[in-house]
């Protein structure tokens, strides 16, 4: 894949920012190759905490609670086929397809982390790769078909990446 640029903002402390950032961007870079885009992208990652996405929540979508992850397409993608031809999609004046935001509540992702068991690298890279297959038209809104496939994408790339860590 060429020249992904993440622009990684933080709005709460953290001691583990080092290593957040490079899951993050890790889990974004092998999404975009899983799933075959292979033009320069851009996306844009909030890391904040529940009382920060619990406010984006709110005022994009009217949901009065915190939440783990929102994400924020810049395009009407569908889930597994992309454009043949990304030329319209292309800002002009950077070069880049904004493919669009994500917001990660850390302090969800903690909590999600004791709660399963598993470390808070792991959730906030599955955190990532969900935000981003929502990016790129993969949803699960219909509990069935769509959350199926979203889920199997999960799986199949969070595969990937424990394989390349090896």
């Amino acid at each position: 894949m060429q020249n992904t640029k993440i622009n990684l903002t933080f709005n709460c402390f953290t001691l583990q920012r080092y290593a957040v950032s490079a899951v993050i961007r890790k889990c974004i870079e092998a999404v975009l190759a899983e799933e075959g885009v292979n033009i320069p992208c851009e996306i844009n990652v909030l890391v904040t905490d529940d009382q920060g996405i619990h406010a984006i929540n709110l005022a994009s979508r009217d949901v009065d609670k915190p939440t783990d992850v929102l994400s924020f397409p810049m395009f009407q993608l569908e889930a597994g086929k992309l454009p043949a031809d990304w030329t319209g999609y292309i800002d002009p004046e950077t070069g880049l397809c904004p493919l669009g935001d994500m917001a990660i509540s850390l302090e969800r992702a903690v909590a999600q982390a004791k709660e399963f068991g598993h470390s808070v690298r792991r959730e906030v890279g599955y955190l990532t790769i969900h935000s981003v297959l929502h990016l790129l038209g993969y949803d699960h809104l219909d509990e069935g078909e769509q959350k199926a496939q979203m889920r199997s994408r999960e799986e199949a790339i969070a595969s990937t990446i424990r394989r390349m860590q090896r």
